[in-house]
Order: structure tokens, then sequence, then C-alpha cells
């Protein structure tokens, strides 16, 4: 196991800046996700760390020893990749044990080594099958057979569920966790899926344009974006604009016609224009709490995507999205009237 650090690394290809003076930390045993949408540098990031691509600025470390000018077979990393790799004329035994075999690692250890990686994915009885005659989760599989069987420190995984059917997706990214727990093993993990992120995930760090905007667990990401970014990248949302009336406990803005109470991420004063970030599934049609917006407009489209509900309702100074019981007695063109605890509602500065 390993902590790695990077300090101030940055990356140029032409006048693109795909890593753009990142300095972080990634505890030792920890589960660490890149998010960020495609272009955004995850991707290479995660090669500086791997070792496949060196830095124009900045260093690596590894436990504190400078790694940066390491060639990647010699920083003891596993990498799986998006499109798995596997060769097409090995079985998958021989794709399992080809880098133990590089390594020279004797052939009986070589056996017993493939046959415990194969039982901890649960491949066993699959060794003399070819990639082409196994299932997509299969491949996944023997990929990430392929990089714990030669005992990593650390495991670096680049989209590795994003060609899979979305019900496979979501079993083996639970599979995934349950694995990197059982192993202890630090864990990089690179997506742009938002919801696989939060499920994985210890930390993220949510990046565009080649820069790190937040880190945080998906807590704290989730519920404290640091930005406008963070705060719509991170889960579905409404953002309405609007002008800071009043401050005390919470937060108060004129929207149109109405007031909306919330709390602010960073320092806004009265008068200050702010963004105000409603999440969907903080809505409900019942005043369960003292402290809550009371909402009210025209529904102007509504789908039922199975026990749930989801509503667009305009109003005053905007339009927001809600996610309600699907028994609520909501019907296009008439009014409905919603509320949401103002502790949920995010204030951010323009």
């Amino acid at each position: 196991m390993v902590k790695v650090s990077l300090r101030n690394i940055t990356k140029r290809f032409g006048k693109v800046v795909a890593a753009d003076h990142i300095t972080l930390d990634i505890q030792d045993g920890e589960f660490f996700t890149f998010l960020g949408p495609s272009g955004c540098g995850k991707t290479t990031t995660l090669r500086l760390i791997a070792g496949l691509e060196i830095p124009d600025e900045g260093r690596v470390y590894f436990d504190d020893v400078d790694v940066t000018d390491w060639p990647s077979y010699k920083r003891g990393v596993g990498m799986v990749f998006q499109n798995y790799a596997l060769w097409p004329h090995m079985t998958v035994f021989d794709n399992v044990a080809y880098g133990l075999k590089i390594r020279k690692v004797p052939q009986s250890e070589i056996k017993s080594r493939v046959k415990e990686v194969l039982e901890l994915v649960r491949l066993e009885g699959l060794e003399d099958r070819y990639p082409h005659q196994l299932s997509g989760g299969q491949q996944q599989r023997v990929a990430l057979a392929r990089a714990l069987v030669v005992e990593p420190k650390l495991l670096l995984l680049d989209e590795p569920l994003s060609n899979l059917d979305a019900k496979l997706r979501i079993e083996m990214r639970e599979e995934l966790k349950e694995l990197q727990k059982r192993l202890g093993i630090t864990t990089i993990y690179v997506t742009h899926d938002q919801e696989e992120a939060m499920v994985l995930s210890d930390r993220i760090a949510i990046m565009n344009n080649g820069r790190v905007e937040q880190v945080g667990t998906p807590q704290e990401v989730y519920r404290r974006p640091s930005n406008l970014f963070v705060a719509t990248f991170i889960g579905r949302t409404s953002v309405l604009e609007g002008v800071v009336t009043a401050i005390g406990d919470f937060v108060e803005v004129k929207i149109g016609d109405i007031k909306v109470k919330g709390l602010a991420i960073n320092e806004v004063s009265v008068g200050d224009k702010v963004y105000v970030v409603l999440r969907p599934h903080d809505f409900s049609v019942r005043k369960e709490e003292e402290e809550v917006n009371m909402l009210e407009g025209v529904v102007e489209w509504m789908a039922f995507t199975g026990g749930l509900l989801e509503a667009r309702i305009g109003i005053s100074g905007g339009k927001i999205l809600v996610t309600l019981d699907d028994e609520v007695p909501a019907s296009m063109g008439k009014k409905l009237r919603v509320f949401v605890p103002w502790r949920n509602v995010i204030i951010l500065k323009a």
C-alpha cells in the first residue's frame, strides 16, 4: 500500500493544458476518484501517476519518495484500462500470468498466484477460455485479476466499467468496492459517471479544464460544492439567479417575486447576485418541517420513472425540477405547491 502525493503537477499537449498545477494527497488504502467531463484531464493525471506520462512541471511522490522520473514498471502499480487490453490469442490463465512471467516468477508460484487471484475475482474454472468466449463482465474481471496478481502497491482504474451495460455496471461497482476494501489497496479511479464516483469513493477530486475544482468526500462535494461547476456536475440540479436580501442563520434571496432561504457556501453580502442551487429529490409536497421554503408554479413537464414522478415546474424567476412520489396528484398545466428544507438549498456567489 502507498500514499500518493502530487505537487504542482502540470502536463501540456501543445497549447492544451491537460493537468494544470495539481497538488493533492491520496492516502494509504484510500479509494480516490478523479471525476469530470470528457477532456478534463483526469486520464492524463492517472497516466502521470502510473509513469505512462512525464510531467512538464511538478513532482510525483509515493510515500515521500520522488518517483517522477521512474519508469512505470518500477513504480509497483497495477492498471486496468477502459478497453481491458486483453491478449486475444491467450487464455484467461495466460493473460493473468503474463506480468508474472515477464518478472521471471517461478512456474509453481505463477500457478498458485493465478489460481488465488482468479478465485478472488470469481473466475475459477475459466482458466482455459479465451477473451472472445467471455462476457463483458468476465473480461473486466480478467483485466482486474491481471493487475492484482503482480501484488501492486497501487491500483489504477481508467473507466473500467464504461463498456458494460447498466445493470452489469451496477453489479460490478459493488463487487469492486467490496474487493478494494477487503484488500486494503490504495486505489485511484477515473470516471465521468457521477453516481459511480459517489458510490465507490472515499474521496473525489472534481476536475475541469485540467484543474482540480474541489476535493472532498461524496457528501462534502454534493452538499457543499465549492463553485457552480461542482454543484451542477454532481447530481441533477435546478439553478436560479437572485439577489441577497438578508443574512442571519440563513441567507435570504429574492428570485423574481419570491424569497428563498438557504445556506451560503462562500461569503456573501446583502445586494450580491447569487446562484440558488436546488436538488430535485429534496422537494416534497407536504410541509414536513418548520424551516422550509414553499414554491408554487405550473407543471410544464412530467415523466414517470418507476416509483417516482419527475416534474418541471415554472415558478416566478425560473424553473425547478422536482422528484416526487408517483402518487402525487400532479398534472400538466396545473399548479403544484412543493416544499424544500432551507438547509438543503445551496447558495453560491455569482
